[in-house]
């Protein structure tokens, strides 16, 4: 299982490093998460440079697919030379988008007639693209699931984690990483806003 996390340069590091730290809870031998670039390096909106863990080549073939946000996230869906390297299929894959990666997915023409979460200064652009947006943390259809808020970014890795390892792993995953004396709130918050999304068989499993 790979999941990639789509990171490009002004990337917010939230989205980016919160929903790594929770998909790296679940510890399998083929479970591997990345940090997926258009570089070698990139750098956040706050002076952060990262290396590459993989490439947006490599997110054509990921089981999984987180899109980050970030500052410039509005000059990159207007630019085809990287565009044209994201290749993604939820026929195939799990399709994840965080605050402004929402916009990147309705660019791509991955939302069709869903509505979708963002980022409150991101929402009139998504309306521009003709996606109505919602106002809540995490929705999800199929294999496509979007969130608003650069925190909600652990919803869409307790999503994933239940769409791949069961519900049991993504609470799991959500415990380990919640705030001590707030573990159960949390999780139980988390999970009210992922359950309703998830496919009946997960939510019955």
């Amino acid at each position: 299982m790979h999941i990639a996390i789509l990171t490009f340069q002004g990337f917010n590091e939230l989205d980016s490093f919160i929903a790594l730290g929770v998909l790296n809870r679940v510890k399998k031998p083929d479970w591997r998460v990345t940090v997926c670039c258009p570089e070698p390096e990139v750098t956040s909106m706050n002076g952060v440079t990262v290396r590459a863990q993989s490439s947006l080549e490599d997110a054509r073939a990921a089981d999984a697919v987180i899109v980050g946000s970030g500052i410039l996230t509005r000059t990159i869906a207007d630019t085809p030379a990287l565009t044209s390297r994201l290749r993604l299929d939820p026929a195939r894959q799990l399709i994840a988008a965080q605050c402004s990666g929402t916009l990147l997915l309705a660019k791509l023409g991955l939302l069709g007639d869903l509505p979708a979460c963002t980022d409150l200064t991101t929402k009139p652009w998504v309306q521009e693209a003709g996606v109505e947006v919602l106002n809540q943390p995490f929705f999800a259809r199929g294999n496509i699931a979007t969130a608003g808020g650069c925190l909600s970014s652990s919803y869409l890795a307790g999503w994933i984690i239940a769409r791949s390892e069961g519900l049991e792993a993504a609470a799991s995953a959500l415990h380990w990483v919640a705030p001590v004396g707030e573990k159960e709130a949390f999780v139980n918050n988390a999970l009210a806003n992922i359950v309703p999304h998830l496919p009946a068989q997960v939510r019955a499993a």
